[in-house]
């Protein structure tokens, strides 16, 4: 079968003499594989260099019995060139694009999840504050993708968490006081920082970048979301090391 739709470049690598494989998040059939056949001998064949965070319209033969299919047409739309003159901004760029592939099953359409990467690649071409930006897109991206942290209530008793909250990595959620020190290792998070985490929640992407954080709200949303996808991902993600 033949198909047509748009895709941001999630990572792509060399294949063989000639060709290249790339993984393509596409706003209509999700997290797709795909095999550009010549395009290192050839490269005018194709409108794309399939950079990696480039947006590109893409047609390829679907195959039913394979997770990896052949793209025989590939134009670039966007190239987000803003984002390339900085190595900080390439290296959160990275960050975003490895996590989106370890989190999105395969073939599995997310149009949530593909519109907040195109926002976040938009945004980061000319953001001051990158450490925030990455902090809002990891936020969102827990909350469309199932791991959406636990913290109106306890996540053990469902009591209300009036002051001193602890994050437990293990349930996911706050802990109250009568229920942290039952609960195994959590790690201390003030009311602000449960309060930022929350406002992003809720809010569409516009408005939660609007939202002020103090420095050490940043340093503790850093710790606690680096931390809890680092324990429900069950490994490290490359590009994190090198993110400040």
């Amino acid at each position: 079968m033949i198909v047509k739709t748009e895709g941001i470049v999630l990572k792509s690598s060399d294949l063989r003499e000639t060709s290249r494989m790339a993984t393509f998040l596409t706003r209509d059939y999700g997290k797709v594989k795909g095999v550009l056949k010549g395009i290192r001998k050839d490269p005018g064949k194709f409108g794309s260099s399939v950079e990696k965070f480039s947006l590109n319209d893409i047609v390829y033969y679907q195959y039913l019995n394979s997770d990896i299919h052949l793209v025989s047409q590939c134009d670039m739309k966007d190239f987000f060139s803003g984002l390339r003159q900085d190595l900080e901004r390439m290296t959160a760029a990275s960050y975003a694009a490895e996590l989106i592939d370890t989190l999105m099953p395969a073939e599995e359409q997310n149009l949530e999840i593909y519109n907040l990467m195109q926002l976040f690649l938009k945004c980061l071409q000319t953001t001051s504050d990158i450490g925030k930006l990455v902090q809002t897109f990891q936020i969102k991206i827990l909350s469309l993708s199932g791991f959406k942290p636990h913290l109106e209530t306890c996540v053990r008793c469902s009591n209300d968490v009036a002051d001193s909250p602890r994050f437990s990595l293990r349930l996911g959620g706050l802990l109250c006081g009568l229920c942290k020190d039952s609960a195994g290792e959590a790690t201390p998070i003030s009311l602000g920082a449960v309060a930022s985490i929350m406002h992003i929640q809720k809010n569409n992407w516009e408005a939660s970048l609007r939202l002020g954080m103090a420095p050490f709200i940043k340093k503790e949303l850093k710790y606690v979301l680096n931390h809890f996808l680092v324990f429900h991902l069950e490994r490290h993600l490359r590009s994190t090391r090198f993110l400040s």
